[in-house]
């Protein structure tokens, strides 16, 4: 077959892969729709693959296979064994698995390039002349996307991995002091510190353009990325996370664009280049359902003020706690229950305990929704994918703005675990960390029962005083064993 051939067939199978990837990620958009968009963007992959293997002037078939017997088994185990309070921290290491496959594949293609312009010129000065520039096959936008696919892609890995130790809440000792990965570490002079390194990445890739004959400075760039990576992830609190997973996966998406420029791949270009924007699209939905900016989530610190209130100011004598038996009473005649679900529900597994505490309640004649945080959990869509999980009818679940508005209706609400996303100071404190973030207004419900196993805070490390309110009952216990109590006595009430 004539290579014009291979080419246009290859450039249509590649059109109609960059159609199912947009159809699918529209098809994302709506839980009734994911599935199926999930799959039409695997379909999407498969053309893709099999695309540019068939059109592959050189394919290596024993790595291929080797790779995909080797991503494949990992992938089954992983999705075997980790279980959901591991997805936030599998997406992050997803996100900086791309970012590496980006900055692994242009160092490859530079080497490449640089053997043959050493091969080439030397051909050319044994036959008395010399190699012309525009014959080297390093044009100005090849040089540009391999400077821009080492720096986004090592600072998407480096950066990525970091993140995934503060989801896993890894810890580690330095001058005997033990730091959580999940807490704010501000090292001195960071800002100072990070603006150096992100002009060392600038500088490196500047001598990647101007030098494009040696590998050196690539290595030299992505070097200095993954420091800016660490750097720049390492100030970041746990609360902080579901925006940084946005961005980073983000990051991964303009790294594999840039990659897809330097092998004149236009699918991986319209592919990176649509995770790129949703990435950064998404990245702007958690900024705003936070009330604050990138450049705070990137810079500042969510944590306590000095002058704020103790969690003995705000608790002592004021805690009413319950039992099983009491709400079981309270559900009596109940119309309509709110059930706020937090990272505590992901924590215990009891997502299908929920589930079926919903169930019996709405078999005894009540209305049963569960209202939910942008970021709530760890991840954007955490809880989301936890209701799922528990076969929950999507239709039960109210987002932020549309169940604020009638709460103040609701007989009982249930807190699973949240704090700071039903904290009231957000609305009462100007002074306060989370000051003007938007919240899920349960303070408002007639009866609000939280379930937690002890007073500790949240992420933003302050005290909620939702939970001395007077419509407040704090049911002390986890969350999965909580439910299965308060199960069981509804059902023998």
């Amino acid at each position: 077959m004539e290579a014009s051939t291979v080419a246009m067939i290859q450039n249509l199978a590649y059109l109609l892969a960059s159609i199912l990837f947009i159809k699918g990620l529209k098809g994302l958009t709506h839980p009734r729709k994911a599935v199926r968009g999930n799959l039409t963007g695997s379909l999407a992959m498969f053309i893709a693959v099999v695309a540019t293997l068939w059109a592959g002037d050189i394919v290596e078939w024993p790595w291929i296979i080797a790779g995909l017997a080797i991503g494949s088994i990992a992938g089954v185990i992983l999705a075997l064994k980790v279980p959901m309070t591991g997805m936030p921290q599998m997406v992050g290491l997803f996100n900086g698995f791309g970012g590496a496959a980006s900055f692994l594949v242009a160092g490859a293609e530079l080497i490449v390039a640089i053997g043959y312009v050493a091969t080439a010129t030397e051909a050319a000065e044994a036959a008395g002349g010399v190699l012309p520039a525009a014959n080297t096959g390093m044009s100005l936008q090849f040089l540009i996307a391999i400077a821009a696919s080492g720096l986004i892609g090592s600072v998407t890995l480096f950066g990525s991995l970091v993140a995934a130790g503060k989801l896993k809440e890894l810890c580690f000792t330095f001058g005997g002091k033990k730091y959580w990965f999940s807490d704010s570490i501000l090292l001195p002079g960071r800002h100072v510190l990070n603006g150096t390194v992100f002009i060392l990445c600038i500088v490196f890739s500047v001598m990647v353009v101007l030098n494009p004959t040696t590998a050196v400075w690539y290595f030299l760039l992505v070097i200095a990325a993954a420091v800016l990576g660490i750097l720049i992830s390492i100030p970041i609190g746990g609360a902080d996370m579901p925006v940084v997973i946005a961005l980073l996966n983000s990051y991964s998406g303009l790294a594999a664009c840039a990659t897809g420029f330097v092998i004149n791949n236009n699918v991986l270009i319209i592919a990176g280049s649509l995770v790129g924007a949703s990435g950064l699209i998404l990245t702007s939905i958690m900024c705003k359902a936070m009330n604050r900016s990138l450049a705070n989530v990137m810079f500042a610190t969510l944590g306590p003020s000095a002058d704020g209130p103790s969690a003995d100011d705000v608790y002592e004598g004021k805690i009413k706690a319950t039992s099983a038996e009491e709400i079981a009473m309270l559900f009596d005649g109940v119309q309509r229950v709110v059930i706020v679900p937090g990272y505590g529900m992901a924590v215990s597994q009891a997502q299908h305990a929920v589930r079926d505490l919903g169930n019996l309640l709405e078999s005894r004649g009540a209305e049963v929704e569960y209202a939910i945080h942008p970021v709530a959990g760890r991840m954007p869509g955490h809880m989301n994918v936890l209701l799922a999980e528990a076969d929950v009818s999507y239709d039960k679940l109210k987002e932020m703005d549309e169940i604020n508005s009638t709460l103040d209706t609701v007989d009982v609400a249930i807190v699973v675990g949240a704090n700071d996303v039903v904290n009231p100071v957000a609305r009462t404190d100007p002074s306060s960390p989370i000051a003007g973030m938007p919240i899920i207004d349960v303070d408002k419900c007639r009866t609000v029962i939280v379930i937690k196993r002890s007073l500790s805070p949240g992420f933003a490390k302050i005290p909620n005083p939702l939970f001395a309110l007077d419509n407040t009952l704090m049911f002390f216990n986890d969350a999965k064993k909580a439910f299965t109590e308060m199960i069981a006595a509804v059902k023998e009430s």
